[in-house]
């Protein structure tokens, strides 16, 4: 028997020794099951890769002089040259958790400087709208070139953006912010650079109801959080001690720690910032002490909103708020998102 008739033999359900004998009176309808295995292995050719097929892969390749049980089915390989449909026997290869991480934390960071020259520029422009582009006139626009050297932004961005606060139809900036309710409790606040504040407004309320959170009356999570100025310093680059010193001969108020979550890696926590909390009045010696020390920090961008108190929340309710947060960063209209969720 050939291996097409056995394979009709297998789709009209009968056995192969049954179907010899039956051939010579069932000739149509074997025909027809012999086209269709036909179809079935032309499409299987079509659609299998002509990569060589290694040992993980076997086919059966059955001998027509054996009977079809399947003690006498043999399992081997066809050669390199076959077109065959492969079964796959282990895990697809993909990306592992750890290149996942470093993966989101590139992101992130690329982000949070993106976000950095957005607001930059944006302060650029309504400098140069109150004051015009001359720096010798301009203390706003003195100010912001100040906050550009410390912050270390490219300077094709601070000419961009003043020869766009020239153009005809370019608007001033003006700063607004948003409260919002989040999942377990947790409250947010989105501080917003918009030259269109209907835009703005009409977009956030859209993220927030898509993300199942709630908009917020004026000033009901806004007292849940102190204004100050931040320096971040990541975890692998001091240790807490150090820090401490030199908060306290620089006079600031308090050095936080990084947050740490169940499943923390080392490198995770390596990751990771602590805060020395200042203020206006003590910021520029903080920054001078540790360039002194020769610790390297990441300066705020005028200041931070920092929570009073943290609220634990579970992991579901954890994810969605920041889900919620990483969309309102989207938009461009927002600058910064600040939370109580520890």
């Amino acid at each position: 028997m050939s291996f097409l008739q056995w394979r009709a033999a297998s789709i009209l359900h009968v056995s192969p020794s049954l179907a010899l004998h039956l051939e010579p009176y069932n000739s149509r309808m074997m025909s027809r099951a012999s086209r269709m295995t036909h179809h079935l292995h032309a499409f299987s050719s079509r659609v299998s890769s002509t990569r060589p097929i290694s040992s993980p892969f076997l086919h059966r390749n059955v001998d027509a002089s054996q009977s079809m049980d399947v003690a006498n089915v043999n399992f081997t390989n066809y050669d390199s040259n076959c077109r065959a449909r492969k079964i796959w026997t282990f895990t697809p290869v993909c990306m592992g958790r750890r290149s996942s991480k470093i993966a989101g934390r590139k992101e992130a960071n690329n982000a949070k400087k993106a976000k950095l020259y957005s607001r930059i520029g944006k302060e650029v422009v309504s400098a140069v709208k109150k004051g015009g582009p001359n720096v010798m006139s301009n203390s706003a626009l003195a100010a912001v070139l100040e906050k550009v050297k410390e912050l270390d932004v490219p300077r094709d961005i601070v000419e961009r953006n003043i020869k766009r606060a020239t153009e005809k139809g370019q608007e001033a900036y003006i700063e607004k912010i948003y409260e919002v309710y989040g999942y377990g409790g947790v409250s947010m606040v989105v501080e917003v650079s918009t030259d269109k504040i209907n835009r703005s407004i009409a977009k956030i309320r859209d993220v927030v109801k898509d993300c199942g959170g709630k908009m917020a009356d004026s000033g009901s999570v806004l007292f849940k959080f102190t204004r100050a100025r931040v320096v971040n310093i990541k975890v692998s680059d001091a240790d807490k001690d150090q820090l401490l010193g030199i908060a306290l001969d620089a006079g600031a108020e308090d050095v936080i720690d990084p947050p740490t979550y169940e499943d923390d890696t080392e490198e995770d926590r390596s990751e990771r910032y602590y805060k020395i909390v200042g203020s206006s009045e003590n910021y520029s010696s903080i920054v001078s002490k540790l360039r002194e020390e020769g610790i390297d920090f990441e300066p705020d961008n005028g200041s931070e909103l920092l929570p009073n108190t943290t609220i634990e929340v579970d992991d579901e309710a954890m994810d969605l708020n920041r889900e919620l947060m990483s969309k309102l960063l989207e938009l461009d209209d927002v600058d910064a998102v600040y939370t109580d969720q520890k």
